[in-house]
């Protein structure tokens, strides 16, 4: 994952997902992966 998708999707999950930016920092790639995609179809369901 490059440097500025990680940023992008810490950024979103830190609004969205009410987590703070430390705990994501020490997370893997697929751990963000994982939660962002989590969070974005629960973002997505509400919008509808």
């Amino acid at each position: 994952m490059k440097r500025q998708e990680r940023k992008n999707m810490i950024d979103f999950i830190e609004k969205i997902g009410n987590i703070d930016r430390e705990t994501l920092m020490y997370m893997t790639d697929a751990d963000i992966e994982h939660i962002y995609a989590s969070i974005y179809d629960r973002y997505l369901e509400m919008a509808e």
